[in-house]
């Protein structure tokens, strides 16, 4: 009975959340008929079992979700992403339309900017684009998809994205972990989705289709709203607070904080804090292992550093500099407390006795710990329509046992990484996806006019990295 219950209650958490239910509702609900199902305690699973694991997460990354949220809001506000965009849409041409609108998407992205406050840039942006071009607008999402998160989110070595952050202290790992093989699956995604963009338009063109045009006021509803929040980082209700700024910072200036962002990533994560003496820290006062956390605390530095420089260099441009932190500030909260809900629900679904024929049924799938891996980062991330909820999930009941299959079997925890984080971004972006609804609502785009294209850039392109790096992996290991 207790593996109908997990199966049930999953089931139930799936179906109401893509009706548009609340999943900070959700989760606990269906944790207490999980745990009803398998005769579990209801209360104790709940303020201890489902908290616990949800406070764990908020503990965790917070932080995170709070300097993200306030430097998206500041690059918007500022102007900064609006220039960036144009800047390369208006280097590229009209004629390199399609290559100028994902470019854009993966500069601002890769700069740690969250895809929901680029997306109210870039989708009417490019449709400016795309009505000079003469190009059906039912392609903007599949375009946009492939910048904003695919590559820059998972498998980009360095990326500052949540999704990339999650494995880190599980595996002991950095933002940069096997950077050859991130740098590979980009290219591979890059590389398939631009081919099928250039096949779709040329189609688009035969066929006689056209720009037309939908612009107008863009609205988003609750229901897209709530669902978005499970599988982001940004609540797309603070985007119209704070003002944005009635001018455009010169180019340097614009790209400067997302390069401030990469760089003291990079020389906090590889340089500077591995060579800092942590010892105090390993003692009973802190019980800190440091070398989980490198990773993440050189993200929170790079990230606010980047804060700093938002503001230094486009001080006189944010004139109601307040209103704007506590828009990214609040813009934090929901999504934070709705992946960390599921978090819950899947820390009691660990705790039932069932669980461990599921753990056990996971770890035997043939092919070793990477298929495993692989195998169980893909179903959780599309049964909840969430990468970083999917990972986090999968990574709290299962990742010490990763690790010790890693150490078992000579894996190098940084290739466990890369493929935990492209194998999540992959069937989470399926018709419930959040993001995949919020970006159709911005577009003005149904599923049925917009996803085949998308599902062609954002989920068969990174399959097929994903396998690249799995083979790769497995016989060059780790580079």
């Amino acid at each position: 009975m207790g593996l109908v219950g997990i199966l049930f209650s999953l089931a139930l958490l799936m179906w109401l959340a893509y009706r548009g239910w609340s999943v900070l509702l959700l989760s606990p609900m269906a944790a207490l008929m999980a745990a009803l199902i398998a005769g579990e305690p209801l209360l104790a699973n709940w303020t201890q079992t489902f908290m616990t694991g949800a406070a764990r997460f908020v503990a965790q990354w917070f932080p995170m979700f709070l300097l993200g949220g306030i430097f998206g809001k500041l690059m918007d506000d500022s102007g900064s992403i609006t220039l960036i965009a144009r800047f390369l849409t208006e280097r590229l041409g009209v004629r390199r339309t399609m290559l100028s609108v994902v470019l854009a998407s993966a500069v601002v992205t890769y700069g740690g900017v969250s895809v929901f406050v680029a997306f109210f840039v870039l989708v009417p942006m490019t449709r400016v684009m795309f009505k000079a071009a003469n190009i059906p607008s039912r392609l903007i999402p599949a375009a946009i998809g492939l910048g904003a998160f695919t590559f820059t989110m998972s498998a980009l070595p360095g990326t500052p994205s949540t999704n990339n952050a999650i494995p880190m202290p599980y595996f002991g790992t950095t933002t940069f972990a096997a950077p050859g093989l991130g740098i590979i699956a980009s290219l591979i995604t890059l590389a398939f989705g631009m081919w099928w963009l250039g096949r779709a338009e040329a189609a688009a063109r035969k066929a006689g289709e056209t720009y037309i045009d939908d612009s107008g006021p863009i609205v988003i509803n609750e229901k897209v709203r709530e669902q978005a929040t499970a599988s982001g980082d940004f609540d797309p209700a603070e985007l119209d607070h704070g003002k944005r700024s009635a001018s455009n910072p010169p180019f340097i200036l614009a790209v400067l904080p997302l390069i401030v962002v990469i760089v003291v990533n990079f020389m906090m994560a590889l340089v500077i804090l591995p060579r800092i003496d942590f010892s105090v820290l390993a003692t009973e006062r802190w019980g800190i292992d440091v070398g989980g956390m490198i990773g993440v605390w050189s993200v929170l530095i790079a990230l606010g550093a980047a804060i700093l420089t938002v503001i230094a260099v486009n001080y006189q441009r944010l004139a109601t500099l307040r209103e704007s932190l506590d828009a990214g500030a609040n813009s934090s909260v929901l999504p934070i407390m709705t992946v960390a809900s599921l978090v819950g629900f899947g820390a009691v679904v660990a705790a039932t006795p069932a669980f461990t024929v599921v753990r056990d049924a996971v770890l035997q799938i043939p092919g070793g710990p990477l298929a495993s891996l692989v195998v169980a980062m893909n179903v959780l991330a599309g049964l909840t329509g969430t990468a970083s909820g999917g990972m986090a999930i999968a990574l709290n009941a299962l990742g010490s046992e990763y690790m010790r299959l890693a150490v078992e079997h000579g894996i190098d925890p940084a290739l466990m990484h890369r493929l935990t984080t492209i194998s999540a971004g992959t069937l989470d972006a399926l018709p419930h996806n959040g993001t995949v609804l919020l970006l159709l609502q911005i577009s003005k785009q149904t599923h049925a006019e917009s996803y085949f294209d998308m599902v062609m850039t954002v989920i068969v392109g990174v399959i097929i990295s994903l396998a690249a790096v799995f083979v790769l992996g497995s016989v060059f290991g780790s580079f």
